[in-house]
């Protein structure tokens, strides 16, 4: 795995076939990021797509576990409307958080993937961690300051690489 390099890289969470990316490769557990990945920054609304994929997963027995830098309470009420576990307060990339998701999940390694909307964070964190990371584009363009800062250099490193699922309408990546 490409350090620096998310191992996958889709247009949305949406876009993510639970049966043919996940099941099939025998990932049952996702660490799930959440600002961007599953809630707009812009928002804080859980666009349909995805929430209809989170149920899927669901159904389908993956196990998910929010992994997120955020330090607001609101992060904690929002894992528990999902119905989720969470590690907030992660300091990603540091691996820590990580491992402390896998757990509880009883996860290992081999069975689980990161997918987040940071390639400073989420990528390098997952990486750090030995897990694969898979990237999705943010659900919008708003964020924090120092995400917005450090966008430019993700764009630098991804470079013309297009995201899977970039061609599939919303309508298509609900019935994913």
């Amino acid at each position: 795995m490409a350090f620096f390099q998310p191992d996958r890289y889709f247009s949305s969470l949406a876009c993510v076939s639970i049966q043919h990316d996940l099941l099939r490769a025998g990932l049952y557990n996702v660490l799930l990021d959440v600002d961007n990945t599953v809630r707009s920054r812009a928002t804080d609304d859980v666009p349909m797509p995805v929430i209809m994929w989170l149920a899927r997963a669901k159904d389908a027995g993956i196990r998910i576990c929010l992994v997120s830098n955020n330090w607001h309470a609101n992060v904690f009420s929002f894992a528990q409307a999902l119905d989720m576990p969470i590690v907030a307060k992660a300091c990603k990339p540091l691996p820590f958080a990580y491992g402390a998701a896998m757990r509880k999940l009883d996860a290992t390694k081999a069975d689980t993937v990161a997918i987040g909307d940071q390639l400073t964070t989420d990528v390098i964190g997952a990486h750090l961690a030995g897990i694969p990371a898979w990237l999705v584009m943010p659900l919008c363009d708003v964020d924090v300051k120092s995400t917005t800062f450090m966008r430019g250099f993700e764009r630098a490193l991804i470079g013309a690489r297009q995201p899977e699922g970039a061609s599939i309408t919303m309508e298509e990546g609900q019935a994913r």
